[in-house]
């Protein structure tokens, strides 16, 4: 890691500057953009791409850009804050939008993009937006290239350097250069990569002599120098700056030249290149920069620095997006100690599952959730009470009021809520902060069925990404082959399409209902599953009869998959008394973070409430009270054993 690692809290390795806009990618590979259907979205922007890619790889960045006063630079800001970028240097501009790009793939030398920037916020940077306590806590920054296009963002970038100088950090040139950007090119031209222009070299020529790094393609080494050949261009910024400069080629990797410029171009430090396909060039040179960042500023040598940029450069050209799809330090790592068999990163499972993990909208080191999924069981209970199964619906946002109460907007809450009957209740559960995950199962289908149709994957598009796939299997190790092998091929496909839309997946295995339970029984359910390639995000498992039993569950979990978020148990209907014992059962399992109880809290309630004997208020008191005494169990076991 960097040594900054070790440095007061509040200091910095970087501060990128200049451009911040969302990225609308086309999600139709080899469409022209004219015929693009769906975008995705993502951060862009060069200098927000770095902040981004340098934080994934263990850099303590932030960035100093403006979004506008909407919702897509609220977006800007809140994704920083979930990469770890400090934000105190994002300005919202009450008067501008953000900045939108859209982009489409298609084919393997085209990609058309459309700069929407006309008036956007991020070009109205000024020297106030350069607050010089920020600059003086890192270690570097890096400035780029369009952002010296128009005076006012030019004399921010100058007063950040100066500040920066004067505080004893490095100065890093990304040279960036979009020649519509600088109104060289028209509109539609936002994938020309180079128009020769005696006034951008007038522009860039004077940032050369302050830079401690320069780093461009072969075309912005020219605009810089003002030159048209790269050898000449090379020696001509070496004659104005003593800073390392990196050339970039693209799919030969880059140079890197620390001193005098030889005649030779190759005469200079080459890192290790990468040959894999190319699927997309955007957002290479961003992910390059990240990279090279990482080694020079972590200690390493040009060569190390010159060769993570290359590895960092080839995940993204593999990858359809910019920010998304920069590779975190565990990747980067993973693919220099073991390469990949695939010449498309993009197919390589180990690390696509590796880069997933690492990059988690948000953190959940302990889950305990209010389970009120139950579609069956609460039909039965309604047709009891003889009350409408339209009560159903109104009868879970009171669940969601009580679990709310319990959280009191603390992290590690959760509720498991259907579609069938509890879409009323998701409004509140997103207000509330609560962890969501929706179930797909039929209920008690065995072997298993979706609830809302087999093609899965189009009813999940369609969820909040934040939104977690719960999906309850009973699935034991004894079952007939037929049964298991078509019950592991629609938990694989559900785990597929999960990974494809971006959505977590939490399994849930009951093995009990359907066969004998002894030490090894469910660890070796998980392990036929982890065997299909099937790496859930969570487990949900039933109470376990022995500590050996669970430290069985626990090996196969941490051989197959470390980065697993762990084990949250389910109650079946237990009650409080057994559910605590359970609890006490796991104290020394480090993989068991929490619980998902439903009917143990709701149930006698629900019976009550749809009979008409109680009303909300008291329904919400008696959930909340009887969520709140697991909680507190929960704590108590937890607090036992870490004493």
């Amino acid at each position: 890691m960097p040594e900054s690692t070790k440095a007061a809290p509040g200091a910095l390795d970087v501060i990128t500057i200049g451009r911040s806009s969302v990225d609308l990618y086309g999600q139709q590979i080899g469409s022209r953009l004219e015929d693009i259907a769906s975008f995705a979205k993502s951060v862009g922007g060069c200098p927000s791409n770095i902040a981004i890619g340098t934080a994934r790889l263990g850099l303590k960045s932030g960035v100093i850009t403006r979004v506008g006063d909407e919702q897509m630079g609220r977006y800007i800001r809140e994704q920083m804050v979930r990469e770890g970028v400090a934000t105190e240097g994002i300005a919202t501009d009450a008067e501008r939008l953000t900045a939108l790009v859209l982009l489409s793939v298609e084919n393997e030398h085209s990609f058309p993009l459309i700069f929407y920037r006309e008036n956007c916020a991020d070009m109205a940077l000024s020297e106030s937006d350069v607050d010089e306590a920020f600059i003086a806590r890192a270690r570097a920054i890096v400035v780029t290239g369009t952002h010296f296009s128009r005076e006012n963002t030019a004399a921010a970038q100058r007063k950040a350097m100066a500040l920066a100088r004067a505080n004893g950090a490095k100065i890093c040139f990304d040279i960036d250069y979009r020649p519509n950007l600088w109104g060289l090119a028209g509109h539609g031209a936002g994938d020309s990569r180079y128009i020769a222009s005696d006034a951008v070299s007038q522009r860039l020529r004077p940032v050369l002599a302050d830079c401690d790094l320069i780093v461009g393609t072969e075309e912005e080494i020219m605009i810089a120098a003002g030159e048209s050949d790269v050898l000449k261009s090379l020696k001509a910024i070496r004659a104005l700056s003593a800073a390392v400069i990196v050339l970039k080629r693209g799919p030969m990797g880059c140079i890197v030249y620390d001193g005098a410029i030889a005649d030779d171009l190759e005469a200079g430090i080459v890192g290790k290149g990468f040959p894999i396909e190319v699927y997309n060039v955007l957002g290479a040179g961003d992910a390059f920069m990240s990279g090279f960042l990482r080694g020079f500023l972590g200690g390493e040598t040009l060569a190390t620095a010159a060769t993570w940029a290359n590895a960092c450069g080839a995940f993204a050209v593999s990858r359809l997006l910019c920010s998304p799809e920069s590779p975190t330090y565990p990747e980067l790592q993973h693919f220099l100690e073991h390469g990949s068999p695939e010449r498309a990163l993009r197919k390589d499972e180990t690390l696509n599952h590796i880069h997933r993990v690492t990059t988690r909208r948000r953190d959940m080191p302990s889950l305990v959730a209010l389970a009120i999924d139950h579609r069956s069981q609460l039909e039965e209970i309604a047709a009891e009470a003889g009350a409408d199964r339209a009560a159903i619906a109104r009868f879970k946002p009171l669940a969601i009021a009580a679990a709310a109460r319990v959280a009191a907007g603390r992290d590690g809450f959760g509720t498991l809520l259907d579609e069938t009957y509890g879409r009323a209740a998701f409004d509140a559960a997103a207000k509330a902060g609560l962890w969501v995950g929706r179930p797909v199962e039929r209920p008690g289908s065995r072997p298993l069925r979706f609830e809302h149709g087999q093609d899965i994957g189009s009813l999940l598009v369609e969820w909040p990404v934040d939104h977690t796939i719960k999906c309850l299997c009973f699935y034991h190790p004894d079952d007939p082959p037929g049964l298991k092998a078509e019950q592991g091929a629609t938990l694989l496909r559900l785990h597929e399409a999960a990974r494809r839309v971006g959505r977590e997946l939490l399994v849930e295995i009951i093995a009990g209902k359907h066969g004998s339970l002894d030490n090894d029984t469910v660890a070796r359910a998980v392990a036929e599953l982890y065997a299909l390639g099937i790496r859930p995000d969570w487990w949900k498992l039933e109470p376990q009869g022995s500590a050996t039993a669970w430290a069985n569950i626990s090996g196969v979990i941490e051989k197959n998959d470390p980065w697993c978020r762990g084990i949250v148990l389910l109650g079946l209907d237990a009650p409080a008394e057994e559910l605590e014992a359970a609890f006490a059962a796991t104290a020394g399992i480090t993989l068991v973070k929490g619980f998902a109880v439903g009917r143990t809290i709701f149930s006698e309630t629900a019976q009550q409430w749809l009979g008409g004997k109680i009303d909300d208020a008291a329904a919400v008191d008696a959930m909340a009270a009887r969520f709140s005494a697991l909680v507190g169990a929960w704590d108590r076991t937890r607090s036992t054993n870490a004493g």
